[in-house]
C-alpha cells in the first residue's frame, strides 16, 4: 500500500489550516511515518504536482489522501476521520466525521 497526502498552499503563499492540522493530528498519533509522500497543491501554480492529481482525482478539498492498494486499485478520502479509522485503524466513530464535515462546511478549503 502506498500513502499520498495532498495538502494546499494558498494563493497568499501560508498553508492551508485544515491541512496544517491534519498533519499535526497524524504526527501527535505517530501515524505520520505510514504515510509516503505529502505532495503540495499550490493555488499560485495549477501545474503543481498536487493540483494536478486533485484533478485527475476529481477532488475539490485539501487535506486528501490517496491510498493505492498492492492490488492496483486507488481510493481517494477527503474526510480525514475516515481515512484514519479505514486505512490506519485509528479511532475515529461515525459522529466524529459528521462533525468534520459539518465543520468544514462554509468554509470548505476549495483547491
Amino acid at each position: 500500500m502506498r500513502i499520498t497526502m495532498v495538502k494546499k498552499i494558498l494563493a497568499d503563499g501560508s498553508p492551508c489550516r485544515k491541512c496544517a492540522e491534519v498533519e499535526t493530528r497524524l504526527r501527535d498519533s505517530g501515524h505520520l511515518n505510514r504515510i509516503d509522500s505529502i505532495v503540495i497543491a499550490d493555488e499560485r501554480d495549477p501545474d503543481s504536482e498536487g493540483q494536478k492529481l486533485a484533478r485527475r482525482h476529481g477532488v475539490e478539498l485539501a487535506p486528501f489522501f490517496i491510498v493505492e492498494q498492492d492490488d492496483g486499485s486507488t481510493r481517494v478520502y477527503t474526510i480525514f476521520l475516515r481515512f484514519l479509522r479505514e486505512v490506519l485503524q485509528g479511532e475515529a466513530n461515525a459522529s466524529d466525521e459528521v462533525q468534520e464535515i459539518m465543520e468544514r462546511g462554509p468554509n470548505l478549503d476549495f483547491l
